[in-house]
């Protein structure tokens, strides 16, 4: 008996010796290099992220303006590269038109000065309106930015012909698959190198066409992420990689980032051979809403020398940092 017991305790201890040498970050290669920044629309307009709904009209609550710029317009995203974003995210609707609407709001209705589902009008109406009309910082007494936005709506189009060879994050507001269809049409009117530049995240459907129509494309979809995310858990101190963390984007919340299998530096080099690009970040807590890296504070919890994504809402603080 004596003896099981020992041989018993062997294998018990020959297991996770292998396991800690297959996983530890302190045998794995570190990159070189230093963290690639994604200004999660631009730089913008900050507002109250209390109790946040997917309808919740942020412009409403919009925090006492820093500066004067309005996300996803041509100016917002100039002023976010120079400040630092190696990666600016973008929102998309298609319009009646033909065209992809860069704009956020499900609907016209917070921000601008017109009405209704903002993918049931033409890119000719919108480009009239007012997008910074609905922005009040003291509940709807003053509206700094009112009259300031006017034919300030970009176009998808407008913004890779105004920046042909910078980085951008074109998220899909649907779960419309024709969406993906579309939005593959343009992306394969561009050469491989400029689609190598772009990633795309959104709704399930719409992004499983895009893969299957786009295959070079990166993606990510709230299928992928919990699938890469849990799959890893599951196995990944294996080495073996689910195919849901293969040729996408993986989001990771900074809480939960030292609970991964080899973190940081196995596990981001097992991201980067499958060819996926990880960015952290702000910490998780039990929603759907997630903070980016935004001050010091969150930036300190990172691995020293840290050299992969880094998702911010203030790239004029984190670029500050940086340099």
């Amino acid at each position: 008996m004596g003896r099981k017991l020992f041989y018993c305790a062997a294998a018990v201890a020959f297991a996770a010796a292998a396991i800690y040498l297959n996983n530890t970050s302190l045998l794995a290669g570190h990159r070189p290099g230093k963290p690639v920044l994604l200004a999660h629309r631009g730089i913008a307009q900050r507002f109250d992220e209390t109790d946040l709904k997917n309808d919740t009209c942020t412009a409403s609550r919009m925090l006492a303006p820093k500066h004067d710029y309005l996300e996803n317009t041509i100016r917002s995203m100039q002023a976010g590269f120079a400040a630092g974003a190696d990666i600016i995210e973008i929102d998309v609707h298609p319009t009646t038109d033909g065209e992809f609407a860069v704009f956020h709001d499900w609907t016209l209705d917070c921000r601008t000065d017109g009405h209704g589902v903002t993918r049931e009008h033409s890119m000719a109406d919108m480009r009239g309106l007012d997008i910074g009309y609905g922005y009040t910082a003291d509940g709807g007494r003053t509206f700094p930015f009112r009259g300031r936005g006017i034919g300030m709506m970009p176009t998808l189009a407008q913004v890779l012909s105004t920046f042909p060879d910078r980085r951008f994050l074109i998220n899909i507001k649907s779960r419309d698959p024709s969406e993906g269809e579309k939005l593959a049409a343009v992306l394969n009117g561009l050469s491989r190198t400029r689609r190598a530049e772009i990633i795309v995240y959104g709704g399930d459907a719409p992004i499983d066409v895009l893969r299957r129509l786009v295959p070079d494309i990166k993606t990510a979809s709230r299928q992928s992420l919990k699938g890469c995310l849990f799959g890893y858990i599951g196995y990944g101190w294996t080495g073996l990689m689910p195919d849901a963390c293969k040729r996408r984007m993986m989001l990771v919340p900074i809480n939960i980032a030292p609970w991964l299998w080899g973190w940081p530096d196995r596990f981001l080099n097992r991201m980067q051979d499958a060819g996926t690009e990880v960015f952290v970040l702000g910490p998780y807590r039990g929603n759907d809403f997630s903070t980016g890296i935004d001050d010091p504070a969150q930036l300190a919890r990172l691995p020293q020398n840290y050299a992969a994504g880094l998702w911010t809402n203030e790239i004029e603080t984190m670029g500050k940092l940086m340099k």
